[in-house]
């Protein structure tokens, strides 16, 4: 029996990443393959003075998931934030958030229901205290 249910537990661990992509439509993978390893940079310009500035990164990792997002203002970094995804499910399990100096100002975790819905989002600050926890709940009207 114990053999049984270790050979179960072995198939549902390689059949997970393969579930967590049949949650995706297939114009998101479409799109995520588009942006494997990509980096995109929006630029705004003055119109007056034609100044150009750099407004907004974006950075996709090998899988099309976006890792990182900065903003910049004129004087600088306004804030970046860091992505980390789960390598069964594909989700986003962590997030970081820096401020203006490239310091983390907080830190997200996040769980997942089964049916890909977000369950829990904690709140952490940079010293890793816990500070809040939001609960999602989902009710659809008949």
């Amino acid at each position: 029996m114990k053999r049984f249910i270790s050979l179960l537990a072995l198939i549902s661990l390689l059949l997970a990443p393969m579930a967590a992509q049949s949650l995706l439509t297939p114009e998101q993978l479409a799109k995520r393959e588009k942006r494997k390893n990509l980096t995109v940079k929006e630029w705004n310009t003055d119109s007056k003075t034609n100044t150009r500035w750099l407004d907004r990164i974006k950075v996709y990792d090998e899988q099309g998931r976006c890792i990182e997002e900065i903003e910049y203002a004129t004087y600088g970094q306004k804030w970046r934030v860091t992505s980390t995804y789960d390598d069964i499910t594909g989700k986003v399990v962590e997030e970081v958030e820096y401020n203006d100096r490239n310091r983390p100002v907080r830190i997200r975790k996040y769980e997942w229901n089964a049916n890909g819905t977000k369950a829990k989002q904690y709140n952490y600050l940079p010293n890793g205290k816990l500070y809040s926890v939001k609960v999602y709940e989902y009710i659809f009207e008949k």
